[in-house]
């Protein structure tokens, strides 16, 4: 007797259990109720349906770009994931050919599940006793990515990707749910740009661009069938490896299985499969510290942008979501930082003091009416790189820490954590503002002493910085020649607590427990020592303060863009409690003070600089008396130094632009800069306006009105 029969029944038995499986697998994705067991059967299912019509709308996490004012020049980008979603028309053929031919063949004959390609696997598993072959088609391929994309938590990520029967049946009920709502050219597009190609390529113009610099529409067949191969096992197929066997291999699969589906003719295989993988490898930049070399400055800027944008409700509820929408949310983004400002800040804050210098000295230049910053300059390297920074000893200090020079991604300008800087008598502007908005006059007249004593302030007895500021002052003249006690009698007369408020209004904030305190409802009415400038302020602030000045009495906050574009290129915005949508880059400003109150402070901040007050007489000489000659303009300002010199500043402005610049020691605040040093950002405040403002029509400030004059 023949056993012949008998042999060729057992062969059909695993065929046979591979076809009644693969039936049974396809009914459960076609009816998931049947799979679903249990009291929560039909709300799972609703769930299936609800997040396939999701998917049908959801698009992957895409590449932020920083550009230039230019709206070209791309500074760096912001991702988690490299990614720009690209259509399929701006596709080569010859990458969605390969990708079809490398991970589903059938992809245009199913409906998202493929029944044969469920009992292949199967087969094929069978007899290998474990997993060597898939049965996932493109489209549940997609659905896999998409779900793990769109998770925003644990849990969410686990449901994506945990390797169970239940998630294999929800993905095939998904795919035949969305082929349904998507044709097969835009389940494919969608495929292309979810995919990961290795090297932090997710997409395949992340893929082209990295691995042979250059766009998807210009892909050969040979590239295309590289990268269609690593989609598999982006780390073994890597064709960057020294050993492109492996790569080699993979790419000549695929370039036979195109062969096979009628893509290349077998000729054209044969040929594309002789020639070595050439890779034209590109390394995108990613944060602020990949900005290039030639805007290695501009990294301060940019810093700020990331500051700026993790506190814009816009974004995100929190700080954690705002930056995840920074980095997945395909923005573009273009700073507000002008060439020709952040040039000439460059090089003035470069020439004053060297990057090895242990005192920094910066400089940020705001723009009146709003509050866009045009320019961020530190004599530091913006850089992640701290190995060549040497080590502050000073024993006041405390331990031995790290440096900000000369490499540095601290905020030293401002928009950050850091307190800043004691700014002097540039805090004198508050007071004086707050007494002329009250309806006080610029003549307002007191006989300043060498030394006051406060009955105010509890006994407080300060003093002036020279003998020859004693004698009768006005706003005009004890301005001009910063004398202490004229401005203390001044503040006493308003009082602070108005001061201190109104820094508030113009965009102050205190960052050390110490001013947080003394500017506390409780106490800001005792604080005779704010107008001398004992509080910590930035650079940022200051020259935004002092543009709302120039601005006459509007204050615009501070941002350091001009514009923002979502992904589909449309502006991106935010809506207003009042319920009116709004740009996120559009200026944001409101009236602080009078106009005419905010003329007559200009009008008295001319005195510092050296130029003529349209109303009034200065007294006869000035702190900074040679930024007027320098400038060639109308300009106004104010010096500030700190007790023993510590820090020294001075904010000075033209109606079209406002500048503070600050000279200190970030690391060690005991490290005195000195009087010699008090000059340095006088002079980078002045020759930046100068250089800044080269070439445009000269402005005149508009005097104050007789009624405020007195």
């Amino acid at each position: 007797m023949s056993n012949r029969p008998l042999a060729a029944a057992g062969r059909l038995v695993p065929l046979l259990r591979a076809g009644l499986i693969a039936g049974i697998v396809i009914a459960a994705a076609a009816y998931p109720l049947v799979a679903l067991t249990g009291l929560g059967a039909k709300a799972t299912a609703h769930a299936v349906e609800a997040k396939t019509k999701l998917l049908a709308t959801a698009l992957p996490a895409e590449t932020s770009y920083l550009y230039a004012p230019d709206g070209k020049t791309v500074l760096t980008m912001f991702y988690e994931e490299y990614r720009q979603y690209t259509k399929l028309s701006d596709m080569s053929p010859n990458i969605q050919q390969a990708i079809v031919a490398a991970e589903d063949s059938r992809f245009y004959q199913h409906h998202g599940v493929d029944p044969k390609g469920v009992a292949r696997a199967f087969v094929a598993n069978t007899r290998s006793s474990g997993v060597s072959q898939g049965a996932s088609t493109l489209t549940m391929q997609y659905v896999r990515m998409a779900l793990r994309d769109s998770a925003t938590t644990p849990k969410e990520v686990q449901e994506a990707t945990q390797q169970t029967s239940l998630r294999k049946v929800k993905e095939m009920r998904m795919a035949l749910d969305l082929e349904k709502e998507l044709s097969k050219e835009q389940i494919l597009e969608r495929y292309l740009n979810s995919a990961y190609f290795g090297h932090r390529a997710y997409g395949i113009y992340a893929a082209s661009e990295i691995f042979f610099s250059k766009t998807p529409k210009d892909l050969t067949p040979v590239e295309a069938a590289t990268l269609a191969g690593l989609v598999k096992s982006p780390s073994e197929y890597d064709p960057a490896d020294s050993d492109q066997k492996e790569a080699t291999g993979r790419r000549n699969y695929v370039l036979d299985r195109m062969s096979q589906l009628g893509y290349l003719s077998p000729d054209s295989a044969a040929a594309a499969k002789t020639e070595p993988i050439r890779l034209k490898l590109t390394n995108p930049p990613n944060d602020c510290a990949a900005v290039g070399e030639k805007y290695n400055s501009w990294g301060f800027a940019c810093d700020y942008l990331k500051n700026w944008w993790s506190a814009q409700p816009a974004f995100g509820a929190n700080r954690l979501e705002r930056m995840d929408k920074l980095r997945r949310g395909g923005y573009r983004i273009v700073l507000s930082i002008d060439p020709k400002i952040q040039e000439a800040a460059e090089k003035n804050v470069g020439a004053k003091e060297g990057t090895g210098s242990p005192f920094a000295n910066g400089i940020v230049v705001s723009e009146p009416g709003t509050g866009r910053v045009k320019a961020m300059a530190v004599n530091r390297t913006y850089s992640l790189d701290l190995s060549e920074n040497p080590q502050s000893s000073n024993p006041e200090a405390g331990p031995k820490v790290k440096a900000n020079y000369p490499n540095t991604v601290a905020p030293l300008l401002g928009g950050g954590d850091l307190p800043g800087y004691q700014a002097g008598s540039t805090f004198k502007m508050f007071p004086m503002l707050a007494a002329l908005d009250s309806g006080m006059k610029l003549s307002t007249s007191f006989n300043a002493p060498y030394r006051y004593k406060s009955s105010v302030y509890d006994g407080w007895a300060p003093s002036n910085a020279s003998g020859a500021m004693t004698g009768q002052q006005t706003m005009w003249s004890g301005f001009g020649k910063s004398v202490n006690t004229y401005f203390v009698w001044l503040e006493e007369q308003v009082g602070a607590d108005r001061a201190v408020r109104l820094a508030e209004q113009l965009g102050l904030r205190w960052r050390t427990d110490v001013d947080r305190e003394q500017a506390s409802p409780t106490k800001a009415k005792k604080w005779g020592a704010f107008t001398l400038g004992v509080s910590d302020a930035t650079p940022l602030e200051m020259a935004n303060a002092y543009a709302a000045i120039a601005a006459d009495g509007r204050y615009c906050e501070a941002i350091p863009v001009q514009a923002i574009m979502t992904r589909d290129g449309k502006p991106a915005t935010y809506t207003t409690a009042s319920g009116i949508d709004r740009e996120v880059a559009k200026p944001r400003c409101r009236q602080v003070v009078s106009a005419d109150a905010a003329r007559a402070a200009t009008d008295a901040a001319r005195c510092p600089t050296g130029d003529t007050p349209a109303r009034g007489g200065c007294g006869g000489w000035s702190t900074a008396d040679s930024v007027r000659g320098t400038v060639g303009r109308p300009v106004a300002g104010k010096t500030g130094t700190t007790d023993s010199t510590r820090s020294a500043w001075f904010v000075g402005y033209t109606p079209e632009l406002a500048a503070a610049s600050f000279i200190s020691d970030p690391d060690n605040p005991f490290n005195a800069v000195g009087d010699g040093q008090s000059q340095i950002p006088i002079a980078a405040v002045a020759e930046t306006l100068r250089d800044g403002l080269k070439g445009t029509p000269t402005r005149q400030f508009t005097p104050p009105s007789d009624a405020i004059v007195g």
